[in-house]
């Protein structure tokens, strides 16, 4: 019986800070997006309409190439 004086309020003082660190999470923006991550891993980079590569390809100048040269193959 003495052991319960002890371990009920140390079990309220776990679920308390667990309690505060889930509001802070959700505060700090943790949950904001939850369905971008997951589909970029489904996007290659290299596709034009994946914001990835859109902002990758503007801030890095791609090399001209011939016109009768063939678009290399995507993965």
């Amino acid at each position: 019986m003495p052991a319960l004086y002890v371990m009920i309020p140390a079990a309220l003082l776990i679920v308390a800070i667990a309690i505060y660190i889930f509001f802070w999470a959700v505060d700090s923006g943790q949950y904001d997006d939850l369905d971008g991550p997951a589909h970029s891993v489904l996007f290659d980079d290299q596709d034009p309409k994946h914001l990835a590569a859109v902002d990758e390809a503007s801030s890095h100048p791609q090399p001209a190439t011939k016109p009768d040269e063939p678009a290399p193959p995507h993965a």
